[in-house]
């Protein structure tokens, strides 16, 4: 300790009086305790002399203890860290609008630079522009911060042509040079600036101080850094004292803390045992459990509540126990020995998604049928569609949003996430349950076909479906093969039906029923008309919009033309204005129906045979 005491002390000698002295008033500080460390390049600016720091490089500590870098005209950012191996500091505006600050900031007068790696630069022209003509201006190009309820501040890039740009009609306010665009709309953007001269980074690799020289080249020299030359001042004494008391408090209180851990663990013990019984239990629920037809008539208290009437079946509400509701549907017509049944349920029983109705018990009692799923107090969505045209309830454009990203989602686990493809044939808003949050749940498998993973297409005798929803293909081989992609042509029309539901979609035909709606669509997206989408709010416009122009990408008469789902729930849950109008399948080249000219050519694809 004694030796390494002396060699710093000698290093310090070599250095000489004048840098030491030049050391103690240049030292390391820093605005708050963990705020960023301000040491040469930079200087503080009223605790420090000129010569602690490189021109143009002063920091600042504001009143609240932020550290503040000062630059030319009067621009000051906050610093949110220095690194000075990398010659790098992150700063961004702590009033959240940094667009104010850009006309004035120039960089070329500093010894800083915007990152090169991180930004493309590019120049920008800001405009003033009145609110009214806000649908005509991608929201992309707004800045928020600078805008109001009177007038929007847009952006463009300066190389645009301005007589075809939508900002014609505004007024020019500033422009700004070789500048990420980012930070125009950004609220609170923490950039990086580089500097290169002068170069410290050498000396902090080595951990060893830095200063310039006496010219004015930027050039620097590394020095050692001093410490304590012999002995222990009267304050690292204290210093040890406080560290040796802290220490021993710590030890005691991890000795404290082990024993009441022990003693807890061994508290605990019996409880984690019967929890893991419970779980152990509650695991066996998670498999479809077989009943005998006396036991469907106990759940469901002899079918005494009706939650509704189907195609394939009834619905009654049962109850396995005093807190687990389920929902009974009772077959009808349902002919065999019932060993397919049985398979289809083994099958079905071990699909599990927080989007795909949880079946948890099924009857297969001589030629009565049953399935027992999970109830879903808020029913299906065609209730919230159906009623919405009329005004009753009505579900909020980003509650539609979220439902359309979870049925997609169950879609995508049925096509892709199980052992076998689940190919369901019936997407439609009466068989999309609803929980207590509003999360949608696919139901309903009757319908349904399994296939192999490599497998994309099925054969089929008839068709099956229902009317508005099947597949063009499904009802005529003239326009391919049927596929997984008759599902996304399913979701694509029950997508377009949330839309047409929509109290605020202003049609203007009395008789909504008689109107192509997928066609109205058309012609509103591709002449930009989109007055005729009037929701109460911009953010409610681009939701309608993106699940319109997703919807229409599913519909495609050809299934080779329609996304998988994957893509689907890409679509959904990216920006709404990166997404393209797709072509209009109503309107051929010839002006006639893709329908009534007997669809698309097949593509080829290979027929395969239903799993067993």
């Amino acid at each position: 300790m004694y030796i390494f005491w002396f060699l710093m002390a000698t290093s310090v000698a070599e250095i000489g009086p004048t840098t030491i002295t030049t050391q103690e008033e240049c030292k390391e500080t820093r605005c708050k305790p963990h705020g960023p460390a301000i040491r040469f390049p930079f200087r503080l600016r009223g605790s420090q002399p000129n010569h602690c720091g490189y021109p143009g490089f002063d920091l600042s500590c504001s009143q609240s203890k932020q550290t503040i870098l000062e630059l030319p005209n009067s621009v000051n950012l906050s610093v949110k860290h220095i690194n000075y191996e990398g010659q790098q500091i992150h700063v961004y505006d702590s009033d959240g609008c940094l667009a104010r600050k850009l006309p004035n900031l120039n960089l070329s007068a500093t010894g800083f630079k915007f990152s090169v790696e991180e930004y493309s630069l590019n120049n920008w022209t800001v405009f003033n522009c009145s609110s009214d003509y806000v649908h005509y201006i991608s929201k992309y190009y707004r800045i928020p911060c600078l805008s109001n309820q009177g007038h929007v501040v847009q952006y463009s890039d300066s190389g645009d042509d301005p007589l075809r740009s939508p900002l014609l009609t505004c007024s020019r306010i500033f422009d700004v040079f070789k500048t990420p665009g980012e930070f125009l709309h950004y609220k609170k953007q923490v950039f990086r600036l580089d500097w290169f001269r002068p170069n410290c980074s050498v000396c902090e690799v080595q951990r060893l101080g830095c200063h310039s020289q006496t010219n004015s080249t930027g050039d620097v020299k590394c020095f050692s850094i001093p410490r304590q030359p012999k002995g222990f001042s009267r304050h690292s004494r204290d210093v040890i004292v406080t560290g040796v008391v802290l220490c021993s408090f710590l030890v005691m209180l991890v000795v404290i803390t082990g024993l009441y851990l022990v003693y807890r663990s061994k508290k605990q013990e019996k409880e984690s045992a019967v929890k893991i019984e419970k779980f152990l239990e509650d695991y066996k629920a998670l498999k479809p459990t077989r009943y005998v037809y006396a036991d469907i008539k106990r759940i469901t208290d002899n079918f005494k509540e009706k939650l509704g009437q189907g195609g394939y079946g009834t619905v009654f509400k049962g109850r396995l126990s005093n807190d687990i509701l389920v929902a009974v549907k009772v077959l009808n017509n349902f002919k065999g020995d019932g060993e397919e049944f049985i398979n289809e349920v083994g099958s079905m029983g071990r699909v599990h998604h927080i989007n795909v109705a949880r079946l948890g018990g099924f009857c297969a009692d001589g030629y009565k049928r049953a399935l027992v799923y999970e109830y879903l107090p808020n029913e299906s969505l065609e209730k919230y569609i159906v009623s919405a045209k009329g005004g009753r309830r009505c579900l909020s454009w980003e509650k539609l949003e979220d439902i359309a990203v979870g049925i997609a989602k169950g879609i995508e686990y049925l096509h892709h996430g199980c052992e076998q493809r689940i190919l369901h044939f019936d997407i439609k808003p009466h068989n999309i349950l609803l929980d207590e949050n509003f999360n949608p749940k696919i139901s309903d498998f009757g319908l349904a076909k399994l296939c192999t993973k490599d497998q994309s297409v099925v054969s089929m005798m008839t068709a099956r479906g229902t009317v508005g929803y099947i597949a063009p293909e499904v009802l005529s081989r003239n326009f391919g093969n049927v596929s997984y992609k008759s599902d996304v042509y399913s979701f694509g029309m029950l997508l377009l039906e949330m839309i047409k539901g929509r109290k605020d979609i202003e049609i203007a035909v009395e008789d909504r029923s008689q109107v192509n709606f997928p066609g109205w669509l058309y012609s509103h997206l591709d002449e930009r008309e989109e007055q005729g989408i009037s929701t109460e709010g911009e953010s409610f416009n681009i939701i309608a919009k993106k699940l319109a122009i997703v919807g229409l990408c599913c519909i495609q008469w050809h299934p080779v033309d329609r996304p998988s789902m994957n893509v689907v729930v890409q679509m959904l849950q990216g920006v709404g204005n990166n997404l393209n109008v797709p072509p209009n399948p109503f309107i051929s080249t010839d002006g006639m129906n893709p329908m009534a000219t007997g669809g698309l050519p097949n593509q080829g694809l290979q027929i395969i045979p239903e799993s067993e």
